[in-house]
């Protein structure tokens, strides 16, 4: 399970041959990576992730998921029969992936990194509370699209899993000016 802890600093880079520092548009003349501070706002903010994992095989599986942020790391959950989970169990390496899907507007970003299960009964308590806040109702309620996930993952029906992130990239568009931002951790 990724160690508990303050939030990782990373160093961030403007990848110019994806950005409009190499393409200039009116308005692109300064274009700058984005703040890490600023992907995490986007990442408390959003709502669905996509899971990428890889079969045993080597073929993809992508998913969506819920998720949360807690102390340096994303974290989402599955039931224990479930395809990606039967995959961390072969390769731990994943991708969540969030954002828009407008051509000239928003903030897609990119989490990679090794998923370990929440082994721990005290940081799973902190990560239910995460979910809860931050998907309230959708948990909380008993009309709730999650409601009960607190105790199926505190029984063990359901896996909750933590990617602290090795790499992370955003790909930003703002009227026609694009930027390509790595972090690395």
């Amino acid at each position: 399970m990724p160690a508990q802890g303050p939030a990782q600093h990373p160093t961030t880079e403007l990848d110019a041959r994806y950005s409009s520092a190499l393409n200039p548009r009116p308005g692109a003349a300064d274009v700058t990576a984005t703040d890490w501070a600023e992907a995490r706002r986007q990442l408390d903010a959003a709502e669905i992730f996509w899971v990428s994992t890889v079969r045993a095989d080597g073929r993809l599986h992508v998913t969506p998921v819920i998720a949360a942020w807690h102390e340096g790391a994303l974290y989402f959950s599955t039931g224990p029969g479930e395809q990606k989970a039967k995959n961390l169990a072969h390769n731990g390496h994943c991708a969540l992936t969030t954002g828009g899907n407008s051509l000239t507007e928003g903030l897609d970003l990119v989490v990679e990194g090794p998923a370990e299960q929440v082994a721990d009964p005290a940081l799973l308590e902190q990560v239910i509370a995460a979910y809860e806040m931050k998907y309230g109702p959708h948990i909380t309620s008993s009309e709730g699209t999650f409601h009960g996930i607190g105790d199926a993952l505190r029984k063990g029906d359901v896996a909750m899993f933590g990617v602290r992130p090795a790499t992370a990239y955003g790909f930003g568009r703002d009227d026609g000016v694009y930027t390509h931002t790595r972090w690395t951790f």
